[in-house]
């Protein structure tokens, strides 16, 4: 049996977040949507395809006109508008109209792309998130975040536009690599660590039960984590305020993911970011000596860095200051009071995030 968050914007109900481990409810849960008889284009990538489209193609025909699959290249280095010119053309060659539907069937970037061709598309088209990945459920499939990267730069040309529906399977998590599972349960942390310390605690109580990926535990842990973006999402829908927290470990993460060009996962750079923050705060004595080092090793277990080698922290600078998330020459960091409890700074000066950033670097005489 499923289960279901429901989330609301401007105050009133917006979209439902279903929970599931199968994708049998999906063509029932689009059709009260009102999605009859209309074509549907999923779009997905090039590693999820060959897993997932097959089945839900198969799962929706019943309820559509016409069911069309376009995979872009997997990779972020494919997040970009050429490609979003090329799910266009597809889109207008197949006819689609304002009454068809776009879903989004893969992790992350296939999200934000699909998502961000339903809204500028016609001016908008609905869509759907299947998300596929740890990272893409219990993160960016949430709170209606869409867009593409722009010379190398994160999220750059973007819009915010909310799904129609959420629909997680969760035993597709049964086919992602370490690494990959890894990369979303650093975003699982950092909403324990801004907004929920009982949720933090739970985490590391049940390490080895996420590792091993035990289905009722994986609903729990990826319920909880994006009921806790729901609530901040539903405060601040269009990142006015509150909403900017959940950008806890991003600040320095989003700029240490460009300078290695995207080698590194973009949960292993957030868990980095998390470490260099974390330490800020400590430094700051918003955080004693015991909590910044509990934080720091508690993502070790789960398979995340907490230093890498050869980071210019210069460099990482520069790009931090490049980020959207720069305002003017003031850089937002978000900054622990305490495990459950983040604060928005905007005074956190070059000299504190380079020594930050030196702390997570690996050298010989790391200790």
């Amino acid at each position: 049996m499923s289960e279901v968050l429901n989330v609301k914007y401007n105050g009133n109900p917006c979209y439902d977040i279903v929970f599931d481990t199968s994708f049998d409810e999906l063509s029932k849960r689009i059709e009260e949507l009102g999605f009859k008889n209309r074509k549907f284009a999923i779009i997905t990538d090039s590693n999820v395809e060959p897993l997932y489209a097959d089945t839900v193609v198969k799962t929706v025909e019943a309820i559509s006109s016409k069911v069309i699959v376009y995979a872009i290249p997997a990779g972020e280095e494919n997040k970009n508008l050429s490609e979003i010119q090329k799910i266009y053309k597809v889109l207008i060659e197949n006819k689609f109209d304002r009454h068809d539907l776009i879903i989004a069937l893969g992790g992350g970037v296939v999200g934000d792309m699909a998502g961000y061709t339903a809204a500028t598309y016609l001016r908008g088209i609905a869509f759907v998130q299947i998300p596929t990945t740890l990272l893409a459920q219990t993160d960016s499939s949430i709170g209606g975040k869409t867009g593409v990267d722009f010379d190398g730069y994160k999220n750059m040309v973007g819009a915010f536009y909310m799904p129609s529906l959420v629909y997680m399977n969760i035993k597709v998590l049964d086919t992602l690599s370490g690494e990959q599972f890894a990369s979303g349960f650093a975003e699982v942390m950092k909403h324990g660590l801004i907004k929920d310390s009982d949720f933090y605690i739970w985490l590391i109580e049940n390490m080895y039960e996420i590792q091993e990926r035990d289905p009722e535990i994986l609903i729990k842990m990826v319920k909880k984590s994006c009921d806790i973006k729901r609530a901040v999402v539903e405060k601040d829908p269009t990142e006015k305020g509150d909403r900017a927290l959940l950008n806890y470990g991003h600040t320095i993460g989003h700029a240490i993911e460009k300078y290695k060009n995207f080698t590194l996962s973009h949960g292993e750079c957030v868990a980095l970011g998390a470490v260099a923050a974390a330490f800020i705060s400590w430094k700051r004595q918003l955080l004693s000596m015991e909590e910044y080092y509990e934080i720091r090793d508690m993502f070790v277990p789960f398979g995340l860095p907490i230093s890498e080698t050869d980071i210019d922290a210069d460099e990482v600078i520069k790009l931090m200051h490049s980020d959207k998330k720069a305002d003017g020459n003031t850089i937002k960091f978000v900054l622990l009071k305490k495990v459950g409890k983040a604060v928005l700074d905007s005074t956190v000066t070059d000299d504190e995030a380079r020594a930050a950033i030196k702390e997570i670097t690996w050298s010989e005489d790391f200790e």
